[in-house]
């Protein structure tokens, strides 16, 4: 009990800090004890959903994480927070605002705090870009996992071991994922499908982008590790940093279901980064990834599942609830289907799973 308070104690109290400001809030623009009670209940669900919504992104931040120095690990739980709260939380909506309305950045928080209703319809009339770039960045993370000659867990074997032998085929991913941006881009106007065209070929480039720094300072830091040097884990901070973005892309557009209030919205889903940073730091030192043989599989179907429905709600509107309760659900079953493994071949490194999980 006391290693688990651990790792969630500044998350714990990061929270309790975010309660008091959501009280002093809802007191502040005069809504009484209702108001207040209203607000901080809406600061609660927020924080739930971007914890449901990201949950299969601790899982894969882990995978990244746990080849990292502990300097690192700490700069992405101390660093990265402040990127993902104040960055993707409050900084891109307030661009995406400036950007669409053709306004000032202290011009754009004027209009988040004094005109809500336009604030959210403004950046919900992004949502089209967003999708694409989001879409595509996360599906292509999923699909590089899966198209790899070198990749030997399977957990929906029929499938994987299918996806690793056309991974031969150099770049078979990226075409899969042009062929969807076509495909979805066919059921839009003319206007909002060179929107989704741009924005997802900017993802597909971005996500290359960040890929080939990673690998090139991954070099780098094995160079380094020859001569005597700790591995920096830059790489992989870049790379989690976009995935996070990524990510709560979704959170930051469902958020608005709930509330148009600039200072509640990053309220809740900040309660909601920080204990996703602090699962992923829990995996890793946990090991839990080592002890559950498909958990890693598990999350990244999940991320496929999500860049998926990314792209789609370009066309239909898809409830944040099902986008939650599907990857939950993949983790979960990825979850048992470890823990049957371990009571049935222990540590053995075998493969004996060959059909699906749903078998």
């Amino acid at each position: 009990m006391q290693t688990l308070l651990q790792h969630y104690r500044g998350s714990l109290i990061f929270t309790a800090i975010c309660l008091g400001l959501g009280v002093w809030l809802g007191f502040e623009q005069g809504q009484g004890w209702v108001g207040m009670l209203e607000l901080m209940w809406i600061v609660v669900v927020l924080s739930i959903l971007e914890i449901s919504l990201s949950f299969d992104n601790a899982v894969v931040n882990a995978t990244v994480l746990r080849d990292m120095s502990e300097k690192w690990q700490w700069r992405f739980l101390t660093w990265g927070i402040a990127i993902a709260v104040f960055g993707m939380r409050i900084v891109f909506p307030l661009a995406i605002v400036a950007i669409a309305a053709n306004l000032g950045p202290i011009d754009a928080l004027n209009l988040s705090l004094n005109d809500p209703e336009r604030y959210e319809a403004i950046v919900s009339s992004a949502h089209i870009g967003i999708a694409g770039f989001g879409g595509a960045f996360l599906t292509m993370v999923g699909l590089n996992y899966f198209f790899d000659a070198d990749k030997e867990v399977h957990w929906i074997a029929v499938v994987e071991r299918f996806l690793v032998k056309v991974s031969v085929v150099k770049a078979a991913e990226i075409g899969l994922l042009l062929l969807a941006l076509y495909f979805i881009s066919l059921m839009l106007n003319d206007a909002d499908a060179l929107t989704f065209l741009v924005a997802g070929i900017l993802g597909l480039v971005t996500y290359l982008v960040v890929d080939a720094i990673g690998t090139l300072l991954d070099l780098a830091d094995k160079k380094k590790m020859a001569e005597g040097a700790v591995r920096s884990g830059l790489g992989g901070f870049l790379y989690l940093e976009v995935l996070d973005a990524s990510f709560s892309f979704d959170g930051v557009i469902g958020a608005f279901a709930l509330t148009n209030n600039m200072l509640v919205i990053a309220l809740g889903l900040s309660i909601g980064a920080m204990f996703v940073r602090s699962m992923t730091i829990h995996l890793v030192r946990a090991g839990t990834l080592a002890q559950y043989r498909y958990l890693e599989n598990g999350a990244f179907w999940a991320i496929i599942v999500l860049g998926a429905i990314m792209l789609l709600s370009a066309v239909f509107h898809i409830p944040e609830t099902i986008t939650g309760l599907l990857g939950a659900t993949l983790i979960g079953i990825s979850l048992y289907w470890s823990i049957r493994h371990n009571r049935k071949y222990g540590d053995s490194e075998n493969e004996p799973v060959t059909s699906p999980p749903s078998a």
